[in-house]
């Protein structure tokens, strides 16, 4: 059994809030699990956490990290070359995860449903010329958990681009219906949660906000399009070649019975709120032995 695990968490990037509130539950957790743990927030500079994991060296690094440097590889890298095991996927894996028009190509390569999509050109659109036709979803490129996502409406002005600072954005069509959502954990599917915000859609402020969302678990759909989410979150996991645990997202329309993978996020968010504890918990496991689990399996890239 591991006995020392030092957590990252915090970070630079948008969802810093949400690492540290993560980084906290699931270092407690494994307190409780009876692990040594040290919990670094990566709030300082690459040479800070450099000390950090060599003072002491830990026997795992459990990754709390959410968006950009801890989410698309690069922290992975890191701990790769420096050869302490970690939690979730690994470099490769991260990246591709963390592009969407990238992820989207390899889905479809893999015979997965997915949206039509472009990438926008972000003149354009200021300018008032709509990429896709109406109604369709203004995104980054690169980034998670809803951050800086626009629906682009049939009437409405457009997205409000004046303080757009995530780089390269994709404008998706806009899939009517349900938004659904599965955790795969070492490969094999939990289950299947219903998302119903009280209002608006499925945006950052509805992810982590509680009150705000609605999670139905299991999610109230035919047993078929249970079965057909849970089936393509596991072909996901495997065609990015992700470990550990990830959750895909998902639309299903109901009136055409038309489901599509969005994307898959491979550090899911191991908040109170967040929807990969609450799944295994339906199942029979404790947030203790989840976390455990997580460190037990947890490797480097080869």
């Amino acid at each position: 059994m591991t006995t020392s695990v030092a957590v990252l968490m915090g970070g630079w990037s948008a969802e810093r809030d949400v690492s540290l509130t993560s980084g906290r539950e699931c270092a407690d957790a494994l307190v409780r699990a009876g692990y040594d743990v040290r919990k670094i927030d990566m709030a300082g500079d690459l040479q800070s956490l450099l000390t950090a994991l060599d003072n002491p060296r830990p026997d795992v690094v459990f990754n709390a990290l959410h968006g950009r440097w801890g989410e698309d590889g690069a922290v992975q890298g890191l701990l790769d070359m420096l050869g302490i095991p970690y939690t979730h996927s690994g470099r490769i894996a991260s990246t591709v995860a963390m592009s969407k028009p990238l992820s989207i190509q390899l889905f479809r390569m893999a015979g997965l449903p997915t949206a039509d999509h472009v990438i926008a050109d972000l003149d354009d659109m200021r300018a008032g010329r709509d990429p896709l036709p109406r109604p369709y979803v203004v995104k980054p490129a690169q980034e998670g958990s809803s951050v800086g996502v626009y629906i682009v409406e049939e009437n409405s002005n457009g997205p409000d681009l004046s303080g757009w600072t995530f780089g390269e954005a994709m404008a998706e069509e806009y899939i009517p219906g349900r938004e659904l959502t599965v955790s795969v954990m070492g490969g094999k599917a939990l289950a299947v949660t219903e998302l119903q915000p009280t209002q608006g859609f499925y945006d950052y402020e509805a992810k982590y906000t509680d009150g705000k969302t609605v999670h139905l678990c299991p999610a109230p759909v035919p047993d078929a399009v249970s079965q057909s989410c849970m089936e393509i979150a596991e072909k996901a996991h495997e065609a990015l070649g992700c470990r550990g645990v990830s959750r895909s997202d998902f639309r299903y329309d109901p009136d055409t019975g038309r489901l599509v993978i969005l994307e898959v996020n491979t550090q899911p968010g191991m908040t109170p709120l967040s929807l990969v504890p609450e799944q295994a918990k339906y199942l029979g496991m404790t947030f203790e032995e989840l976390v455990s689990w997580m460190v037990e399996n947890a490797s480097c890239d080869t």
